[in-house]
């Protein structure tokens, strides 16, 4: 997810003002894997092997190409552009459309926000397995998992309110448990292949569940395996505090989007090798729950499953709490540059936390928890995250015309040999390929849509007002990219790590 970022001056403007260069390759690939590893793994594994069964690694390689192909455009802006304001500082400096700009910055609050409350529920799914499994409690009801999501989200925002400042070493940490509850999904897998129970061809095997047929159905899981590939669109907002950024980003950020989809591929894998046709078929039901189903299954005479879902939960946590303070930070942003009411740029004055736009973000998670999960027969993970995918190929798709309309703007004359340049025509594959998993073709469920267009209307209404708000007071309103002017008993600590 994007954050919000104070501007910083040119360099021949001096060096006052400007963020501390302290990320070499290894910290930015290391943030860059973490970004995009978290809750997305554990949230669609179930509903795509529900979709198309021993072909579940071809969704999430699908969606990995359409993500590099995406990163292409992000590294090209970045590079030409080495600002860390992200997908709505690119809109800007292409269509200079105030109201557009404002859409792709709420657009990707709102990502933030479905984000959160997709890992929310997640934990909570594994949280009580986790207490079944280890004999603590028996199976819960939905009601409980909705209560503890809910919760989780209240607890959140009181962490937020306190104020976290940036370590990029406890991103490191969290990175490694990570990719530690990964791994020993991964090693259960093989596990079971080693002791000669799976049949490694049903890898090649499409289940055909839904009655799509192979293309729908393919293109119906790669439109949720985007969710797990997001997260990379968030390291351009590290540029001013990475060193010698043209040199090194275009590598570390391409080397980090391979390694999760190798990760995620090995877990597909996995699954598949553990989890009979049928149980794949179903598997779809366990939500949150899927790769905890796998530990349980293929390594029932070690202790792994016992310790699994707690790892699975640390994960989680942090992706939901990193996308929630993104979420505020960008209100927040948005109110000082007065896009969106000014009583959503209110900061405690001695947390100096942006403590209304925590209030606002933190409202609408559970709004979203709670409609989501007032219709019994709804798959909830699915539905959210799903609803994140759709926000953010939206953007993508933005942001990938932007590279187009910028690239022409500079033309031959304005090339910078240094900057990195996406090959002609990705962009304008990336943009249609992101449309078209956007499209409704992909068969989401309605409430999906309904989720994502009521968050912008919502976004819209706020704005018109803020907007009539500004011309009655002859008010200047900015752009949701501009320099935040925050004085000084309003700073905000500095920027979390990552996702």
């Amino acid at each position: 997810m994007a954050t919000t970022s104070h501007h910083v001056p040119d360099v021949a403007k001096g060096e006052e003002g400007q963020l501390k260069r302290v990320l070499g390759p290894k910290l930015l690939l290391l943030f860059i894997v973490g970004d995009i590893l978290g809750a997305g793994v554990y949230a669609v594994t179930g509903p795509m092997a529900g979709i198309v069964g021993g072909i579940l690694w071809l969704p999430f390689l699908l969606a990995f190409v359409v993500a590099s192909m995406t990163a292409l455009s992000y590294l090209e802006l970045v590079t030409h552009y080495p600002h860390a304001a992200g997908a709505a500082l690119y809109t800007h400096k292409a269509f200079g459309i105030h109201f557009l700009t404002f859409l792709v910055a709420f657009a990707v609050v709102c990502s933030g926000i479905t984000s959160a409350s997709t890992s929310a529920n997640v934990l909570a799914q594994n949280f009580f397995g986790g207490l079944e499994v280890n004999g603590w409690s028996g199976p819960v009801e939905g009601g409980a998992v909705t209560a503890l999501a809910l919760g989780f989200m209240v607890l959140l925002a009181l962490v937020n309110l306190r104020g976290v400042g940036e370590s990029i070493k406890f991103n490191v940490v969290l990175t490694l448990v990570e990719v530690t509850a990964l791994c020993i999904v991964i090693g259960v897998g093989f596990f079971a292949m080693a002791q000669g129970g799976s049949d490694l061809s049903q890898i090649m095997v499409f289940q055909d569940s839904g009655d799509k047929g192979l293309f729908l159905a393919v293109t119906a899981a790669t439109s949720i395996a985007f969710f797990a590939m997001v997260g990379f669109e968030d390291a351009v907002n590290m540029v001013e505090e990475t060193k010698d950024p043209r040199r090194i980003f275009p590598r570390t950020m391409l080397t980090g989007l391979g390694i999760a989809v190798l990760f995620y591929m090995l877990v597909a894998i996995s699954a598949v090798a553990v989890l009979s046709p049928t149980e794949l078929a179903r598997i779809g039901e366990a939500e949150g729950r899927a790769l905890l189903e796998v530990v349980q299954k293929g390594a029932p005479d070690f202790p792994v499953d016992r310790i699994f879902p707690f790892l699975a939960v640390f994960a989680v946590a942090n992706t939901a709490l990193i996308n929630m303070l993104m979420a505020s930070r960008l209100v927040y942003g948005m109110a000082r540059q007065n896009v969106l009411p000014k009583p959503l740029g209110r900061v405690l004055p001695h947390r100096r936390t942006p403590w209304t736009a925590i209030l606002f973000t933190t409202l609408l998670a559970l709004a979203l928890i709670w409609y989501v999960t007032s219709d019994p027969e709804s798959n909830i993970v699915a539905n959210l995250s799903s609803t994140t995918a759709l926000l953010l190929l939206c953007v993508f798709a933005v942001v990938n015309v932007a590279c187009i309309v910028l690239r022409r703007r500079r033309g031959t004359d304005g090339q910078d040999l240094q900057a990195f340049t996406s090959p002609r025509v990705v962009p304008f594959l990336a943009a249609a390929l992101s449309l078209f998993l956007a499209g409704p073709w992909v068969e989401r469920d309605p409430i999906v849509y309904q989720i994502a267009g009521g968050l912008m209307v919502l976004g819209v209404l706020l704005w018109v007002l803020t907007h009539f708000v500004n011309k009655a007071t002859n008010r200047e309103e900015g752009t949701p990219v501009g320099d935040l002017r925050i004085g000084e008993d309003e700073q905000l600590p500095p920027r979390p790590p990552g996702r």
